[in-house]
């Protein structure tokens, strides 16, 4: 694969920090390739000839890097074009659903029509070690990187972000696609200028869909995600739920559905009470809120459709909203919010390494174990005597609530990907371990506590720029007790906090917010807002 999966040793960390990349875009490559020994390499994309990406490429810098792979700054040799390629390295890819999550967005992306608010593909291409997704270069950053930047923030300007957001839902749902996972991270600037095109940039978990048809699949970011998501009964109506939620933080710097915990987070969105109360609110037009409040209608039947946003007086009449900056109140807000994404999306990316090969090889191993009649299936029974035969911790009621959560079909069988994914995810619940291992990354002098240096060298890997302040900034909000420095369980306080777990692995969190949705429809919260 040449240098593609190599990031140059002087790699330059300049303006293009945030260039097509979201939390999840991919994970680190092992060095290694494919791996020594490793059976023949799978075939991802069928439709797509095999070759050398470096023929066609000059692959530079690395951009960032998420579950799967990296993405880098790369170079068109025929006519100099800057381009992003995503590199997914399919050792990554342990699963068939990691598969199919690849192609389907190949496919999305392949499918919808060119668009001046969609990161356009040029080409897919795949060798032996990775697929490759050569993408149009957005180099203007993230949306709230963006409007903290500038100093001042506007109605009108919400207004304009907001528009872009729902076209993209618009042209999506018109084309049959749901995206499944609208937020802030997924938008980026496509250059620097002040009038600069915004970019919907991820379509990792969107899926196509017909007329009429319902999802169970729990995914998203929880802060975003629709209530009928929860309930595992979903269609297209959920992005204009997360498009509401992105438009009621743009306006004031805050999620409109907040708590402690994932579960408290989730009972939030199910309660559906939306504060408008809180500084700016007062000072904001009625026509803003109505439209907020239509987005984040309960009733997904309701809800307004991307065509009836669009037609909102409010964003009809845009341009005559009101330019009165929205008070440094809510600038401070998004920043906070932004910097602490970064932190958690730095700390999420270290415990998603933390998986090797060899351990996934152990769970092929306890399948094989377990799966006594060797038929490639393990009934509800064999797992049960399995997990009481390799001394696991868990509580028959938690292993019988985690096979609900996966066998979302009720055939009372798990195939190796299903067990895989519950594996993972037991492994993961089952102690802190993970969250050890990402406070210790940030712990560079192994005195129990992250100090604002360590925390700004961290940020400096990432090639955040002004990392003395953004450090600075993380520790006033994390640093509770204000003896100037993170301990752990400051540190495990901020993961906690409505961490978005599926940047650590799309596995853990369709096993974890699964598990959550069960834990509702036993507490009663999921009856919430039925109608």
């Amino acid at each position: 694969m040449g240098n593609c999966c190599r990031s140059p040793a002087a790699v330059a960390r300049e303006d293009v920090k945030s260039s097509n990349f979201s939390g999840h875009d991919h994970g680190r490559k092992d060095k290694s390739g494919a791996g020594s020994g490793a059976k023949k390499a799978i075939t991802v994309l069928t439709d797509v000839k095999k070759g050398n990406i470096e023929e066609k490429y000059l692959v530079d810098r690395e951009l960032g890097r998420g579950e799967f792979g990296v993405t880098y700054l790369c170079i068109d040799r025929e006519n100099r074009e800057l381009l992003a390629c995503k590199s997914i390295s399919k050792r990554k890819l342990r699963t068939a659903v990691d598969v199919d999550d690849v192609r389907r967005e190949v496919a999305i992306m392949k499918h919808l029509p060119r668009n001046s608010s969609i990161v356009s593909l040029k080409e897919a291409c795949e060798d032996d070690n990775a697929v490759h997704l050569v993408m149009e270069l957005c180099e203007g950053g993230e949306l709230f990187d963006r409007i903290v930047a500038r100093g001042h923030y506007t109605e009108r300007a919400a207004a304009a972000v907001t528009r872009t957001i729902v076209e993209v839902v618009q042209l999506c749902h018109k084309h049959g696609v749901i995206h499944r996972d609208l937020k802030p991270e997924n938008f980026l600037f496509a250059n620097k200028k002040e009038n600069s095109p915004l970019k919907a940039i991820d379509f990792g978990l969107s899926i196509f869909f017909k007329p009429g048809e319902r999802f169970s699949e729990i995914v998203g970011s929880p802060y975003y995600m629709a209530p009928e998501v929860l309930k595992r009964n979903y269609g297209p109506e959920i992005d204009i739920w997360s498009a509401g939620v992105i438009l009621y933080i743009l306006l004031c710097g805050v999620p409109p559905f907040w708590a402690e915990s994932e579960q408290g987070v989730a009972q939030a969105i199910l309660a559906g009470l939306i504060d408008f109360k809180r500084e700016p609110w007062p000072s904001i037009s009625e026509s803003a809120k109505s439209l907020v409040r239509q987005m984040l209608e309960p009733d997904p039947k309701l809800r307004l459709t991307a065509k009836q946003v669009l037609e909102h007086p409010w964003l009809q009449n845009a341009k005559k909203a009101p330019n009165v900056p929205l008070g440094d109140v809510v600038k401070s807000r998004l920043k906070q919010f932004s910097l602490m994404n970064r932190f958690k999306r730095k700390a999420l990316r270290v415990i998603a390494d933390f998986f090797s090969v060899e351990e996934v090889e152990d769970i092929k191993e306890i399948f094989r174990k377990i799966d006594t009649d060797d038929d490639g299936i393990v009934s509800v029974e064999e797992l049960k005597a399995g997990f009481q035969k390799f001394n696991s911790q868990l509580a028959e009621s938690e292993v019988q609530m985690l096979i609900e959560a996966v066998d979302t079909s009720g055939k009372g069988t798990l195939d190796y990907a299903e067990f895989l994914a519950v594996s993972l995810h037991l492994q993961r619940m089952a102690n802190d371990e993970h969250l050890h291992k990402a406070f210790s990354y940030f712990d560079k002098d192994r005195n129990g506590y992250i100090e604002p240096d360590e925390l700004r060298d961290a940020l400096m890997e990432d090639g955040a720029d002004d990392c003395t302040d953004v450090a600075n900034d993380i520790f006033q909000e994390v640093d509770t007790d204000k003896d100037g420095r993170i301990s752990y369980d400051e540190f495990v306080a901020m993961m906690k906090t409505g961490t978005d777990w599926r940047k650590a692995s799309r596995h853990y969190s369709r096993g974890r917010f699964n598990s959550l949705s069960i834990k509702l429809m036993k507490d009663g919260s999921l009856n919430l807002g039925n109608e």
